[in-house]
């Protein structure tokens, strides 16, 4: 045995295949199973009396077999085993089902004690099929707090408890403690040793607690540590000089007047890439809240200097976008555009990738296509990601060293998903961060309304008048599967039907499967005003501007979070006619409702986030896409705010004390954050 470091499957009762179902819980060795915290707790070490149960409640009770164990078979095979228990303030019936043996264990006239849920009715409660143990043997599965943990089918709640029983028999004595005393002292927070023991098998749920305390503390802790040493390197790397630059006469280009937000943000950004240092800087802002004006004027005065610009999105759509947006207004100044992304041809790419490394262009727009290997540039000095929260740091640093020189670019990063101030301290712990907080002015906001499949008549007589209005409509469907081509099926069927309803209207439909060249032609048809209706999936959650287009409509608006459904709200309002979104669902859930009558109160993309935080948490908060850090095991940012907090004002206060954590005392802090981006394969941002 190597104490911490046994594999599972050299563990007494696990074998081979049960350490494969362990594996898919990413518990490979002892100490795995010692960080496999508990979600929840059975409390099974009170007694009540049968006479004080409650319907619905949990509870242990200590009662006499009282009657003969019945066994019956009913119609399909069930069997089921019936008896009844008493105390001294009443009885109470017991079944099991499928479990005959159980009848083996137990014998009439002995005492036991039960746990399970209080079922049936006010006449005949009763327990079924409930733990159990004779009273002269309490201790295992009763008499004690139990763990409750996250579980896949083919693992129990027992295989569990004996691995994390087994670690802490094989690895107690190696369990020293990362956290410095002073800082446990400060913070009140309990040993490692007693953290482990307490979060797993606890005397009280008090201990409970302060064990999830320690942990989600030193979660935080390691987390803010390492974001802060990365947003320290940065700072300290040397960046490309810019002279500063008159961008009167590319304002005056635009078409419209910038915010005071937008100037704001402007002139920081411009102010950070004219300092020598490296700028690392995240534009957030609401939707239409005009961030990419804001990236093209830095483009404007990178390019101005000599310098190339990279921009890039996660969506071949949102590049292709950016590409026919900007493409013209750069042209005005002799600036050099291409779009790259992977559908283009092996010729197209390698002629671009060419024209990149010679300096024939001035700004590439592209997907992750960006960060291939065969692309390099002469001389880049500017990275734009669009959509931040769709890429990892690892992403953003590929791109940044993609320039010839030793010194790395520039970079600036754009959000329109705005963050909870919570969420965005650890997402952008490395950046630094300019909020645009205003809207273009004269911009109304969407009017939202939820409604249900009742209404859709009403509605679509809304939407025709809107169409012979001359204005044009989103409606958009949730993403069946994303393997699969449901999402065609989806998409297509549904634009069939409209056509009962919508005739001699053009319909068409728009889907993330579709070629570039077919995708192109439906957006410039809907551009052109030529199509009315365009039915979708998320694809045009981001980066679609049709000025003219008044209505979304969101059918099954219970699949989505409430950001994402602010973000397609986005995509209308953006001309000087009122627009409006409608949020079909069927759903009669109470929760589900209050969660999305947030969108019909508020246009705050802000408040909406913390709304969608509180409600879902931050594991849902991006959906599946992949943000890039360090998961999470025990703390929640929409929960732990003060914890939070907390581990950020440590983190700080020890880096300004001890930079380089080569005291002893923090070298076990080192190393743990080392570890924890590792898992992440972010280590190399900390070297």
């Amino acid at each position: 045995m190597n104490g911490l470091e046994t594999e599972v499957r050299y563990v007494k009762g696990i074998g081979e295949k049960r350490a494969k179902l362990l594996n898919r819980l990413s518990i490979h060795t002892l100490k795995d199973f010692l960080n496999y915290f508990p979600r929840d707790y059975e409390d099974r070490s009170k007694l009540k009396k049968i006479s004080e149960l409650q319907f619905g409640e949990s509870a242990c009770i200590k009662a006499v077999l009282a009657t003969d164990l019945n066994t019956s078979r009913k119609s399909g095979g069930q069997t089921v085993l019936k008896f009844r228990v008493f105390d001294d303030t009443g009885s109470l019936g017991i079944t099991y089902f499928n479990q005959t043996y159980v009848k083996n264990q137990l014998c009439k006239g002995n005492e036991y004690i039960f746990f399970g849920k209080i079922q049936g009715d006010f006449l005949r409660p009763e327990l079924i099929n409930p733990a159990f143990e004779a009273v002269s043997k309490a201790g295992k599965s009763t008499g004690r707090i139990l763990p409750v943990y996250p579980m896949i089918s083919g693992l129990t709640r027992s295989i569990i408890i004996q691995g994390v029983e087994a670690a802490l028999a094989a690895g107690f004595d190696e369990l020293n403690d990362d956290l410095p005393d002073s800082l446990r002292k400060q913070y009140d927070l309990v040993h490692a040793k007693d953290a482990y023991q307490n979060i797993h098998f606890p005397k009280s749920l008090a201990d409970a607690l302060n064990a999830r305390k320690r942990f989600i503390f030193e979660e935080l802790f390691f987390l803010s540590i390492g974001l802060r040493q990365i947003k320290s390197m940065r700072q300290k790397e040397n960046g490309i000089p810019l002279e500063s630059l008159d961008l009167g006469v590319f304002f005056s280009a635009l078409g419209f007047t910038l915010t005071s937000a937008q100037n704001k943000a402007i002139n920081e950004a411009v102010l950070d890439m004219a300092s020598g240092k490296l700028m690392n800087r995240l534009i957030q802002g609401d939707v239409g809240s005009g961030k990419t004006a804001v990236a093209t004027a830095c483009v404007y005065a990178v390019v101005k200097n000599g310098y190339q610009a990279a921009l890039m999105t996660p969506t071949t759509i949102l590049a292709e976008q950016h590409f026919f947006r900007l493409a013209p207004l750069f042209e005005r100044f002799s600036i050099r555009t291409a779009l790259l992304t992977g559908s283009l041809s092996s010729k197209d790419k390698a002629n671009i990738c060419e024209k990149a490394k010679n300096g024939e262009i001035d700004l590439l727009i592209g997907t992750h296509a960006l960060i291939q290997k065969e692309v390099g540039f002469r001389n880049l000095a500017l990275v734009i990601t669009d959509e931040q929260h769709r890429f990892g740091v690892n992403q953003r640093t590929a791109l940044m060293t993609k320039g010839t020189g030793k010194a790395l670019a520039h970079t600036l990063v754009m959000s329109a998903t705005p963050n909870p101030r919570t969420l965005a301290l650890i997402l952008y712990g490395d950046l630094d961060v300019s909020i645009i907080d205003e809207l273009p002015p004269g911009r109304k906001p969407v009017k939202t309304a939820l409604r249900g499949n009742l209404a859709r008549k009403k509605v679509y007589q809304f939407l025709k008048q809107q169409i012979f209005a001359g204005r044009q409509i989103y409606i958009v469907c949730p993403l069946v599967d994303e393997n699969g081509n449901e999402e065609l099926k989806a998409v297509e069927a549904y634009a069939d039907e409209l056509k009962n309803d919508f005739a001699d209207m053009e319909i068409g439909f728009l889907h993330g499967r579709m070629k570039p060249s077919k995708k192109e032609e439906i957006m410039c048809k809907f551009t052109s005003g030529a199509m009315k209706i365009l039915v979708s999936t998320t694809v045009i959650e981001v980066g679609i501007d049709v000025p003219n287009a008044t209505i979304m409509v969101i059918e099954n608006a219970e699949r989505f979070g409430l950001s994402q459904l602010h973000q397609l709200r986005g995509r209308v309002g953006r001309g000087d006619d009122q627009s409006y979104c409608i949020l079909f669902t069927e759903s009669k859930n109470e929760e589900t409702i209050k969660r999305l009558e947030v969108l019909c109160r508020t246009n705050d993309g802000f408040k909406i986030a913390e709304e969608d935080l509180r409600l879902r948490g931050p594991g849902d908060f991006f959906g599946k896409r992949q943000h890039g850090l360090p998961d999470l095991k025990i703390a929640n940012l929409a929960s732990n705010v003060k914890e939070l907090k907390d581990a950020q004002e440590a983190a700080e206060r020890l880096l300004q004390r001890e930079p380089g954590l080569t005291h002893p005392e923090n070298r076990g802090i080192a190393r743990r954050v080392k570890e924890l981006f590792e898992k992440n394969n972010q280590s190399g941002l900390l070297n």
